[in-house]
């Protein structure tokens, strides 16, 4: 099992938006509602459930430096 920071890959964030499987599902509706991996399949949702919560993405603590620099704490009207 992976702890820290995972380490980010365009080609298959790219890949996992624009598969086929994906566009299909989405179009005919056979996606299940949110929260609903431990019916479908359990196993899986386990696995993901423990590698999310011991790793933490690259692009999350970017935009945290990111929010802190440029105005975090500023209010806003």
């Amino acid at each position: 099992m992976k702890f820290g920071i995972r380490k980010p890959s365009i080609r298959k964030s790219i890949a996992a938006r624009t598969s086929v499987k994906r566009m299909v599902r989405h179009n005919l509706g056979l996606k299940a509602p949110r929260g609903w991996g431990w019916l479908t399949n359990p196993k899986r949702a386990a696995r993901n459930r423990i590698y999310n919560r011991s790793t933490v993405s690259f692009w999350g603590i970017l935009g945290a430096v990111l929010k802190g620099l440029f105005g975090g704490s500023r209010r806003r009207r």
